[in-house]
């Protein structure tokens, strides 16, 4: 009797049962079908495994040799050779400083009116940085600002730097080592304005009438002078010669009159005393001509004459002083480092100049950076350098100036001029931080170099390199030969070698490890 089937065996299922189960095996496949996809890959993976163990066999190196290990080494360079300081720098126009011009003495609105410059151009001595209402602001060289108006009889520092400034354009304003404004200063800025091409700034409202005032009353005072002058000149000349013989001519007629009064009979008493005081009176007369002359009141008056002339020329001299041109503290511009260049412009032509008028800096493009005492201890001006450009290539610079810092142990400062550059690489550079490399040891041309390791001792102390002859893969069965140098500069872990016995030349493999 054959066994019976599971089906066989089983319950049997009421009618339509089967669609049911069929359903929910397909729901519980869809919702799990994440398990069950990596349950087949981990089943095929298995499968996998047993069939590599079964079918691939590793070789059978037991009881092999391990093979011997080559040669390290390295091709001799050729080239030239430099040892390096490197540091980061900034690159930008050095001592960037706001412009602003003093436009208090303007009357009415300080409007712009022309030679607004261009950014990128550039300021010097005796050219006009702006013009306001119609006069110009000259550029001169100097660290003072210009604070008040230089005017004849005004002194101080100030105006020792014009003096200086105008004496360094080739102007004369007088001795620098006097601090006073004369009529020389004065002249120097007439001839200043010239140079710029503006007329001088107008005198005061008024000096020019007082001039002419201050004229007539030296005019006045010479006539009262001379007039006084005649006077006492008279007075001291004595009487003429026709009042001695008047006055000789009365003594003699009242003598006359007198004899004849006396000779007369009979006498008249009254008379004769009468003639006798004539003659007495005519005779004091020429004794008074012949006397020395009272000049007193002429030489008062004369006096006060010449004293009013002396004022009245003062005053005229104080009035053509009041009358010479002043240089108003809004129409000059002292910079330091001329030329400068600018930056930023803020004024614009037919605007009120409202604060800062633009922004110059140096004119020259600086390249700064600080470096360790140590490696700042080998720099001097002079030394050339290179920085990378926006492309990648190199460019050449120039140390200019190297600072201590504050401090022993203080980083030192690196500045640095770079070679000439094109308008748009300025532009690009500006603000730009690169890397600069300051060669402080460098050989002379191309050199032979290897690596440091490459160099051994010798029994005599001598340095000599290992060159290898075959194939560096051999190890120990390797042909090699030994060759003597002489070492240069060392740099970057290579070290220039010069062969001293035997040969060495590029691309020679030299043993650097075994």
């Amino acid at each position: 009797m054959s066994a019976p089937h599971e089906e066989d065996l089983a319950p049997p299922v009421p009618t339509g049962a089967e669609p049911s189960r069929r359903s929910a095996w397909l729901a519980l496949l869809h919702r799990n079908r994440p398990l069950w996809v990596t349950a087949a890959v981990a089943v095929v993976a298995l499968v996998a495994g047993l069939l590599a163990g079964r079918f691939l066999v590793a070789p059978d190196t037991a009881g092999a040799e391990a093979p011997a290990p080559g040669l390290v080494s390295v091709p001799v360079a050729f080239g030239a050779l430099s040892n390096d300081v490197t540091i980061r720098g900034e690159i930008g126009y050095a001592d960037s400083v706001e412009v602003t011009v003093d436009t208090s003495a303007v009357a009415g609105p300080a409007v712009v009116t022309g030679q607004v410059p261009e950014v990128g151009s550039e300021l010097d001595a005796l050219e006009v940085a702006l013009e306001i209402a119609g006069r110009p602001v000259v550029v001169l060289p100097g660290e003072l600002p210009a604070y008040r108006a230089l005017r004849v009889g005004v002194s101080g520092p100030d105006v020792v730097q014009f003096k200086e400034a105008v004496r360094a354009v080739g102007l004369d304003a007088g001795d620098p080592a006097d601090d006073v404004f004369d009529q020389t200063a004065a002249a120097a800025v007439t001839a200043l304005y010239a140079q710029a091409g503006y007329p001088p700034p107008p005198p005061e409202e008024g000096s020019e009438g007082g001039v002419l005032a201050a004229q007539d009353a030296v005019r006045g005072a010479e006539q009262a002078v001379a007039a006084a002058q005649a006077e006492l000149t008279g007075a001291r000349s004595g009487p003429s010669a026709v009042e001695v013989r008047e006055a000789d001519n009365a003594v003699a007629s009242a003598r006359r009159a007198l004899d004849a009064a006396l000779a007369a009979t009979p006498d008249d008493p009254v008379t004769i005393g009468d003639l006798r005081d004539v003659l007495a009176l005519a005779e004091l007369r020429r004794q008074e001509l012949d006397a020395p002359a009272d000049t007193t009141a002429q030489r008062a008056q004369l006096s006060a004459a010449q004293d009013q002339l002396t004022r009245a020329r003062e005053e005229l001299t104080r009035a053509r002083e009041a009358a010479l041109p002043a240089l108003p503290a809004g129409e000059v511009l002292y910079l330091t480092q001329l030329p400068r260049r600018v930056d930023a412009v803020e004024a614009r032509r037919g605007a009120v100049l409202q604060g800062a008028a633009m922004t110059v800096s140096g004119a020259t493009l600086t390249l700064s950076g600080t470096v360790a005492v140590a490696d700042a201890r080998l720099l001097t001006p002079g030394m050339t350098a290179a920085f990378d450009l926006p492309d990648g290539t190199e460019h050449a610079a120039t140390i200019t100036e190297v600072t201590p810092g504050e401090g022993e142990e203080a980083r030192w400062t690196v500045q640095l001029e770079p070679a000439p550059l094109a308008p748009e690489q300025v532009t690009e550079l500006q603000g730009a931080n690169v890397r600069v490399g300051i060669p402080v040891g460098a050989t002379d041309g191309e050199v032979l170099s290897v690596p440091l390791a490459a160099l051994s001792a010798g029994p005599g102390g001598e340095s000599r390199v290992e060159v290898v002859e075959g194939d560096p893969r051999d190890g120990a069965r390797a042909e090699t030969r030994i060759v003597d140098v002489e070492t240069g500069l060392a740099a970057d872990g290579a070290v220039e070698v010069r062969p001293a016995d035997g040969d060495l030349a590029e691309g020679d493999l030299v043993v650097v490890g075994r």
